[in-house]
């Protein structure tokens, strides 16, 4: 794998990672009994995006680090998974 390939895996990766991340740990206005004049109660309490990229960047890298160690630690490929469809016989024999 080349460096290229590398970081357009982990950006890929990164970038569906962080809206898996994005919803936990969000507290609501509501939650804590201090709504903003003019908005929504379910709006967000404060900014938690530090968290979340911080949160994001480390999934992300043990997920990279796992298929790495995968493909390169112990040699497995694609061809490796197990097949989910079975398998038909078109020929018509039984």
């Amino acid at each position: 794998m080349s460096w290229v390939s590398f970081i357009a895996l982990f950006f890929a990766t990164w970038w569906l990672v962080l809206f898996v991340v994005l919803p936990f740990s969000v507290r609501t206005q509501d939650d804590d009994n201090d709504v903003t004049l003019g908005t929504v109660s379910s709006a967000p309490r404060g900014p938690h995006m530090l968290r979340a990229v911080v949160r994001t960047t480390i999934a992300t890298a043990l997920l990279i680090g796992a298929f790495y160690g995968l493909t390169h630690g112990l040699g497995y490929s694609l061809g490796d998974l197990p097949h989910i469809v079975p398998q038909y016989n078109h020929a018509g024999a039984q």
